[in-house]
């Protein structure tokens, strides 16, 4: 999370306040690597965008300083900075053909004409889209927009690219096809990319690392993979993808392990941050590591339940069940030949593994504190 004086992208100690006293970005230390995907990830307000915007140049920091290859930002105007920005409304001149929208960036650079026409005809390719390098972004669709803005930002050929919430005013499919399109588009061109969204799946599929931001101040950084499977803060645990949080007590406690009394039930969890024995406590615990518990299935932990709601997704069933002391756990069951049947007011036993159960100070976790 500390900035890092070989890294190609750093904050350092960088503050953001417009009024004066508050402030909407606190000490951020970042380092981003060349050629990285990074993700910053929050709910509204939290500061994602402001730091990005900072990095861009359309905002200056109240305090700290940006450097992108060793050279302080903080007094160089957005044109200046060789970045290349995407926005979630494209910023498409609505006048000029999709061939011209392109070019733009190179006019203004006053490149030659033929390297102009080269680069643009180039990129068009590379989106697939040279056949309508004639139309305006009103006759393409908003994937087709999308993948224009995607292709202004890069002919210019930037050390770095930022993304805005790029894909958020697309449909799921297009959207989860623009992801996988920009991805390929990092890994093909070796792009340093910094991308803002809300969305948690999108940070996980495309990043090679995800900062979580919260309040203006960054909670965790690290690959998707960290993020989602081992959060650091209970802030993390329950913003980034859906998680059981079960209201308990410490009955016991090691360095990094403890039993939590949930009802009648002690259960074994990972221990995360400080826990002592008869802490008031939050068991975090993610849907798709809950099974029903068969003959010879060996679990850590088992919980009696009652199933109150069963809803069909497809590929999964969803199962809310209420355990005995009245907490509900919401578990996913893969849809799949010999799946047990199972109907609403029905007696079933869950079961968990400890290392999928972790475990925060109630104080931290939003209604339980």
């Amino acid at each position: 999370m500390n900035s890092d004086t070989r890294a190609f992208v750093n904050f350092h100690e960088v503050q953001k306040s417009y009024d004066g006293s508050s402030l909407v970005v606190q000490s951020l230390s970042l380092a981003i690597a060349k050629g990285e995907f990074l993700t910053m990830l929050g709910p509204s307000g939290s500061g994602k965008t402001t730091s990005l915007m900072m990095l861009a140049g359309f905002e200056r920091p109240t305090g700290g300083k940006i450097t992108v290859a060793g050279r302080d930002l903080t007094n160089v105007p957005p044109h200046r900075r060789d970045i290349g920005m995407v926005f979630q409304n494209y910023a498409l001149f609505p006048h000029m053909t999709i061939e011209e929208n392109v070019a733009f960036p190179l006019v203004a650079r006053k490149m030659p004409k033929p390297e102009i026409a080269s680069r643009v005809s180039g990129a068009l390719e590379r989106i697939r889209m040279g056949a309508l390098a004639h139309r305006r972004p009103a006759q393409l669709s908003g994937g087709q927009q999308q993948r224009v803005a995607l292709a202004r930002a890069l002919v210019f050929e930037p050390s770095l690219v930022l993304m805005d919430e790029p894909l958020g005013a697309l449909d799921k499919q297009l959207r989860e096809h623009m992801q996988m399109e920009i991805k390929h588009l990092h890994e093909e061109l070796g792009l340093t990319v910094v991308y803002v969204t809300h969305n948690q799946d999108e940070a996980l599929a495309m990043s090679d690392r995800v900062a979580v931001f919260n309040n203006g101040i960054i909670e965790q950084v690290g690959p998707a993979r960290a993020i989602y499977e081992s959060p650091e803060t209970a802030f993390v645990s329950s913003f980034v993808g859906e998680n059981n949080h079960l209201s308990g007590v410490i009955s016991s406690a090691a360095r990094n392990v403890c039993v939590v009394t949930v009802g009648k039930v002690d259960m074994q969890c990972v221990a995360v941050g400080s826990l002592k024995r008869g802490d008031s406590a939050v068991v975090s615990l993610r849907p798709e590591r809950v099974s029903l518990v068969h003959d010879g299935a060996v679990f850590a932990n088992t919980a009696k339940a009652i199933a109150k709601e069963v809803v069909y997704f497809g590929d999964h069933l969803r199962l809310s069940c209420q355990l005995e002391d009245g907490q509900t756990v919401t578990m996913k069951q893969p849809n799949r030949d010999g799946i047990a049947q199972i109907s609403v007011g029905q007696a079933v036993l869950l079961g968990w593994q400890a290392t999928d159960a972790r475990t925060f100070s109630s104080d931290g976790v939003p209604g339980h504190g």
